[in-house]
């Protein structure tokens, strides 16, 4: 790909030196010479964008199973968690402040989501905490992701 590269910088140099040339009204080559040097360079830019091309393709093919890959990977997070959930036997209050609790929301932010006091969510999360058997959200967080970890490791 480096080739390329660098022979794209030169067909460039190349056309911009021969823009020069006209202008200042050089020709340090014959005619003859001057249109072999012209053609390489034209085949030289289109071996670039061939190339580039097929590097986007392969880019976009590799993006489209990244995405899968992550999609599943989504879909797996999901089931991990409502097997804890289920599991640790939360009520649906609970499935939801947790779920929100994983996402990163704050206390205040889950209140009023939710429409109710900060004191209630507080003993929501106590009450998540201590049936999940951590002392708080990133000890809760490691046990999904611990769980993943093991799942893809299985695999």
């Amino acid at each position: 790909m480096l080739v390329i590269v660098c022979i794209q910088m030169l067909c460039a140099f190349f056309f911009l030196s021969q823009i020069l040339g006209s202008v200042f009204g050089l020709a340090p080559f014959s005619w003859q010479v001057h249109e072999l040097i012209e053609l390489g360079a034209a085949l030289g830019l289109l071996l670039g964008v061939g190339l580039g091309w097929i590097v986007l393709r392969r880019t976009m093919a590799r993006n489209i199973v990244v995405e899968d890959q992550l999609r599943v990977a989504s879909g797996a997070f999901m089931d991990v968690m409502e097997e804890k959930f289920t599991l640790w036997e939360l009520t649906p209050a609970e499935r939801d402040v947790a779920l929100f609790a994983i996402k990163g929301m704050s206390t205040q932010e889950i209140a009023a989501l939710r429409e109710v006091s900060e004191g209630t969510i507080k003993a929501q999360t106590n009450a998540i905490y201590r049936k999940a058997n951590v002392s708080g959200r990133t000890q809760l967080l490691s046990l999904f992701i611990d769980d993943l970890m093991a799942d893809a490791a299985s695999s």
